[in-house]
């Protein structure tokens, strides 16, 4: 089972002066991550989506495509449970579990503790699945190269416009769940093309991680 560092682990307590921006503090924080991420070579990549999207089946697909490449650690994200980083542990992935306590989403105090607890010098590909949620981790940067969405087109046609600030700082959305597309009434080339609309850098990727199908062009998409 995945090692667990808690919110509520000592040391984990926020220490905000009340008189500063806590929006500013979390970006400093951020900042910091990346600033460790870059001292040690390494690719830190937030994969962000609702529950039931498909992140978790993205990392299962990711890392042993990768491993041989990478030396990949994982941090998994989650309120309360392991399912998650016991799924991708079971592929071979190195996994830290992040559990929030509560919160609908990491933020860069979560990752900074979690990085003190790997090997900085044995990672250099770190995959952070964030919390479950489409709205939360939108305004909490950790200071990753890049910030993956995976939706689905189980959650209907309007995820993208329902939701702008999470897709305006993507760097890759991944449509998933293609295969359900008919069935469910919804155009996966429309949700692109809203993607596309909200942030014209992004890169789009269509995908069925049940089979597999989509996941070179995540790869080639993300840069790694």
């Amino acid at each position: 089972m995945a090692e667990i560092v808690r919110k509520t682990d000592p040391g984990s307590v926020y220490e905000i002066d009340m008189n500063s921006d806590v929006t500013k503090y979390f970006e400093n924080l951020a900042k910091k991550n990346r600033e460790l991420f870059d001292k040690y070579n390494i690719k830190a990549i937030d994969i962000m989506g609702s529950i039931g999207s498909g992140k978790t089946s993205l990392i299962e697909n990711l890392v042993p495509r990768l491993k041989d490449k990478y030396k990949i650690s994982v941090f998994a994200g989650d309120i309360t449970t392991t399912i998650d980083a016991d799924r991708i542990e079971s592929k071979g992935g190195k996994v830290l579990e992040i559990s929030t306590g509560g919160e609908c989403h990491l933020d860069a105090l979560m990752i900074a503790k979690a990085l003190a607890r790997i090997d900085l010098n044995n990672t250099d590909l770190l995959l952070i699945e964030n919390v479950g949620n489409l709205i939360c981790p939108a305004s909490f940067p950790l200071g990753s190269h890049k910030r993956v969405v995976v939706i689905s087109v189980t959650e209907g046609p309007y995820m993208v416009i329902k939701h702008p600030k999470m897709f305006i700082d993507a760097d890759v959305v991944v449509i998933n769940k293609i295969d359900l597309a008919e069935a469910m009434g919804v155009d996966p080339d429309k949700i692109a093309e809203d993607a596309v609309n909200m942030q014209p850098r992004v890169k789009v990727v269509k995908t069925n991680l049940k089979t597999g199908e989509g996941v070179d062009e995540v790869i080639k998409a993300i840069g790694l």
